[in-house]
């Protein structure tokens, strides 16, 4: 296991690290996100326990650097309690831990290229790795055995046809709690960020509520567009454009006080295809 961070960027619920844990035999990877270096033993010792019941059986060894998030008495006294052996590697020569150097690595670069490809706002980097992680335990071929860290973890063939395009517009019923008119639309227009960490779901960016929401009906427009720019196309001048950002982005801080205004992409603010001409005029009928 190892831990990578911190992060320039806040995490949208408030992280900073990220702790990577990686089964030595399957290669089977899990993520848990902390907000302080120090919560790595508490996120251990529930993982241990989880994964333990799970499959019936004991972790016996532990290999982690001298970080002193995993060098401290609470892990000394989990590791005698529990019979397990703790390994370190030495200082500054990481080659001994390569398996999770490499796989930080993967998710980091996975991240990085999902993050700029669809101009998603960097705070949203915890998605992102999460949904990496995901993938890549699915995808990917363990050398020599040719089989996926799911199947030899699990036992069984995963299953990969809800998998569906990072950063991909998509649409969500309005089951909120206000009433909804006769003529008023049913459905939220979205972005879709990822699969969630505790039942079958999807999270997605609701660009309505301007929060992440799970929802498992999801209907998804998977055909990307990167030529397209969803101000361009009824563009008004420079201080109406201006006005309708100013106005988004005090939206968006007031239900998001974590958040920075520039940290939000324009193509995150506007719905496509939404006319700035239209709301302006709405505006002064109102």
């Amino acid at each position: 296991m190892d831990l990578f961070g911190p992060s320039r960027t806040k995490g949208f619920g408030g992280n900073y690290y990220a702790l990577v844990i990686v089964d030595d035999y399957s290669r089977y990877t899990w993520t848990f996100f902390l907000t302080l270096k120090s919560e790595a033993y508490k996120a251990f010792k529930k993982f241990a326990k989880v994964i333990q019941n799970e499959k019936d059986l004991k972790i016996k060894v532990l290999r982690s650097d001298h970080g002193g998030e995993f060098q401290n008495e609470s892990f000394e006294n989990f590791c005698e309690e529990n019979k397990i052996m703790h390994n370190f590697f030495a200082p500054r020569t990481p080659q001994p831990n390569g398996v999770v150097e490499r796989k930080n690595r993967s998710l980091e670069e996975l991240a990085r290229t999902m993050l700029n490809e669809y101009e998603v706002p960097k705070y949203f980097w915890v998605d992102v790795v999460s949904t990496g992680c995901y993938v890549l335990n699915r995808m990917l071929i363990r050398p020599i055995l040719k089989i996926t860290p799911y199947e030899l973890f699990k036992g069984r063939k995963p299953n990969v046809a809800h998998l569906k395009i990072f950063g991909c517009k998509c649409f969500v019923l309005n089951n909120g709690k206000e009433n909804l008119g006769k003529f008023d639309s049913k459905a939220d227009e979205a972005i879709f960020l990822g699969y969630s960490f505790t039942s079958k779901a999807y999270r997605v960016f609701n660009r309505r509520t301007l929060n992440v929401e799970e929802f498992m009906h999801v209907v998804f427009d998977e055909t990307v567009d990167l030529e397209e720019n969803p101000l361009e196309s009824n563009k008004t001048n420079a201080g109406d454009e201006e006005y309708f950002k100013e106005a988004l982005d005090e939206m968006y801080l007031n239900e998001n006080p974590l958040a920075e205004p520039e940290d939000l992409s324009k193509s995150w603010k506007s719905p496509r295809g939404l006319s700035l001409e239209n709301v302006i005029a709405l505006q002064e009928i109102c």
